[in-house]
């Protein structure tokens, strides 16, 4: 993880604006928002070790994430009783050291709706001596006014740019072999999600063992179709024969491979090709049907059959 706000990747905007803080040794009650791997924890972690200094650091901050219990008891007791403990004690080091602790609620998303409500009073109440620092992935499930008492920062999916050259930075200390289009299919594959990318760079290394990592090994280990599986599939549908189908979708069952993961992987393929409108439009829809289906715990093979034949259909009145 960055050890310094300096070292966070890629959100200037929120960087900017807690350097500032940083610099005032104050900060306002925060809320950091974006999809997952984009650096909240850690940025908000990295300025705490800042502010306080690592002998401070225990002392100041209280973490609580989704596996700690945190309901409305936990929120009344020990948020409250740690809000209101005075802050005493001075940085070994000399620097000045801010008057209040730091509450930091990891995926505050998932607290229920009466325990988010319970935190209102102890926010204002408690603003002299703590702040709050809220973590989510969906901004829209934090109720408003929690929202309306923090200052909000959305963190973007990281850039093609940054994921690879953070990937590399890693690869060169650790002393990994991986060749360029092994870096660009990860950074593809892990959707600006640096935390997914580093994590299956980690099991490609222990799966070669010292050897170059190369596409193959990710396609291995991140669990997506292999590009011909894929145009076999397509393949089968120009077909126009009902029984090809029927058995490429049988074969990517029986090895294992995921429905939701062909749904993605499909969607791509459909936009990317050279299909009407109309014809995407109607294989589209269609996917997130088959889509909300899954997530509901349909059968995957009926389904992935459905989806296939709509995809015939579509494409037969191409010929």
């Amino acid at each position: 993880r960055p050890k310094c706000v300096d070292e966070v990747a890629f959100q200037e905007e929120v960087v900017a604006v807690l350097k500032k803080s940083l610099e005032g040794a104050d900060l306002p009650n925060l809320l950091f928002y974006g999809p997952p791997g984009t650096g909240k924890t850690s940025t908000i972690l990295a300025a705490a070790r800042e502010l306080f200094g690592p002998e401070l650091f225990r002392l100041r901050v209280l973490e609580l994430n989704a596996s700690d219990e945190r309901g409305i008891q936990v929120v009344r007791e020990k948020v409250k009783n740690f809000a209101q403990l005075t802050v005493s004690g001075s940085r070994s080091d000399g620097k000045p050291c801010p008057p209040f602790k730091i509450v930091i609620l990891d995926e505050a998303d998932s607290m229920t709706s009466a325990a988010q409500a319970a935190l209102r009073r102890t926010m204002e109440k408690e603003s002299k001596t703590t702040r709050f620092c809220l973590i989510c992935n969906y901004v829209s499930r934090i109720i408003e006014p929690l929202t309306s008492r923090c200052s909000k920062f959305r963190f973007k999916p990281l850039s093609d740019k940054i994921q690879q050259q953070r990937l590399l930075d890693i690869a060169e200390k650790e002393n990994v072999k991986i060749s360029d289009e092994g870096i660009a299919y990860l950074v593809k594959v892990s959707e600006g999600d640096l935390r997914k990318a580093i994590t299956f760079l980690q099991s490609a290394t222990r799966l070669t063992g010292g050897k170059e990592i190369t596409e193959k090994v990710i396609t291995d280990i991140a669990g997506v179709i292999p590009a011909e599986k894929i145009n076999g599939v397509f393949a089968a549908c120009q077909s126009g024969s009902f029984d090809k189908l029927e058995a490429v979708v049988k074969d990517l069952i029986d090895e294992g491979h995921a429905a939701t993961q062909l749904v993605n992987q499909l969607h791509d393929v459909v936009v990317e090709n050279n299909l009407s409108d109309k014809q995407k439009s109607i294989i589209t829809e269609k996917l997130a049907e088959v889509d909300k289906c899954l997530a509901d715990g349909a059968d995957e093979y009926l389904q992935l059959i459905s989806l296939c034949a709509t995809v015939m259909q579509q494409l037969s009145q191409n010929c």
